[in-house]
């Protein structure tokens, strides 16, 4: 009976000291639960880069877009003035003819000055048309190329909090402390790219 006591009170002390080894083992690894937080954290962040990059890709689309449509819109009025041109080269060409006018011609000479200012004012309102839509045409080239540069930005952030990430799961499998610091200098890093990006338009 003694022996099966002393077995009983062996068996609850080891135990105890394996309860005992396992809460310091905890304490000692409480940090790790800090790090998986972090990771969370930071895969948010991630999401969040990756959904504003799609964004900026999205608008430099749709500046393209307006860019090639304004560019063609721009190229018909030039066909315009053009056309308009022609015509007015003729109706000059014919009022030199009329050097020499008799009282008769006089009234056409009159119709062909009138036809080659008319055409002259209507060339003068298509190259406004022509240069208002080039304008245009810049202006969303500019807003192409400006989301195109922030979508390269965020994904270079997007980048970055992968690595960060990376990092963290890294500290989980070897419980080292200095690479949880480097994944949260990372994740910093990968934020601050965020941001610069976020509040640069």
């Amino acid at each position: 009976m003694s022996t099966n006591l002393d077995e009983l009170k062996e068996l609850v002390a080891a135990i105890k000291a394996d309860q005992q080894a396992q809460k310091e083992k905890e304490k000692r690894d409480s940090w790790t639960k800090y790090v998986s937080l972090s990771m969370i954290c930071l895969a948010v962040l991630a999401a969040v880069a990756t959904q504003r990059g799609g964004g900026y890709s999205s608008a430099t689309m749709k500046q393209l877009n307006e860019a090639t449509f304004n560019q063609a819109q721009a190229s018909d009025q030039w066909a315009f003035y053009q056309a308009k041109g022609i015509k007015q080269s003729l109706y000059e060409l014919k009022e030199e003819e009329f050097h020499a006018v008799t009282p008769e011609e006089h009234k056409t000479l009159d119709a062909i000055t009138k036809r080659v200012k008319r055409y002259e004012g209507e060339k003068a309102e298509i190259s406004a048309k022509a240069k208002s839509f080039e304008a245009t045409r810049d202006r969303a080239r500019d807003a192409a190329t400006a989301a195109a540069n922030a979508g390269r930005e965020m994904g270079l952030a997007t980048s970055i909090f992968q690595i960060a990430i990376a990092l963290g799961g890294i500290t989980l499998v070897v419980k080292k402390r200095w690479l949880w610091y480097a994944s949260l200098f990372t994740g910093f890093l990968a934020i601050l790219q965020m941001a610069k990006v976020m509040f640069a338009g």
